[in-house]
């Protein structure tokens, strides 16, 4: 583990590749898992401002589970995430041509229609932040629908804390994000 600021993060961040591959996961990070996306309660206030501009690229069952559960809920761990269709895929969710599924609210955010990209723990996927007292635990969450990803990342020789860029200075800032890819190339840990 390396700690960066009120940060400590798993060395799998820095050494592991990847590049999600969509075309042959289909966005099962939409899909899978045992509770909606997390939210942090800014978020899950900004997705409720903004559901009238999200609705209109939602699929109807997710429009439905909105009407039913609202824009976010608390789970049964005690977290705040958004609604599922079917206990199974987020309800902010609607398929493209290709038959991916993708992000209702990303896809708003891209046609201009608002300025809130996604929640940041979608964003970071397939990086989990722990928020502790004292600190954040950056982990990498190696699940099985990510090895397109995976592979694909090995392939292009991309490592995933590049690949995240964005949304690792979207969470912790540039200086944040310099420190970590100063380690990355350095690799203090092997010496």
């Amino acid at each position: 583990m390396l700690e960066i600021g009120k940060t400590i993060v798993s060395f799998d961040v820095l050494e592991e590749h990847f590049l999600c591959d969509l075309l042959k996961c289909k966005g099962a990070c939409c899909v899978e898992g045992d509770s909606g996306a997390p939210l942090t309660q800014e978020e899950a206030v900004t997705i409720e401002k903004i559901y009238p501009h999200v609705e209109p690229y939602m699929t109807p069952e997710g429009k439905t589970e909105v009407e039913l559960q609202g824009t976010s809920l608390v789970d049964s761990d005690g977290d705040t995430v958004t609604p599922l269709v079917n206990n199974r895929e987020c309800a902010f969710t609607f398929k493209d041509d290709k038959g991916i599924v993708k992000c209702a609210i990303e896809k708003a955010f891209l046609d201009g229609k608002i300025d809130f990209r996604k929640p940041v723990s979608c964003h970071l996927f397939p990086v989990r932040i722990t928020e502790y007292k004292r600190f954040d635990a950056v982990n990498y969450q190696q699940l099985d629908i990510c090895k397109p990803g995976r592979e694909c990342g090995r392939g292009q020789l991309l490592p995933l804390y590049q690949f995240l860029k964005e949304p690792l200075i979207r969470k912790y800032g540039k200086a944040w994000y310099e420190e970590l890819s100063y380690a990355a190339e350095s690799k203090p840990w092997q010496k």
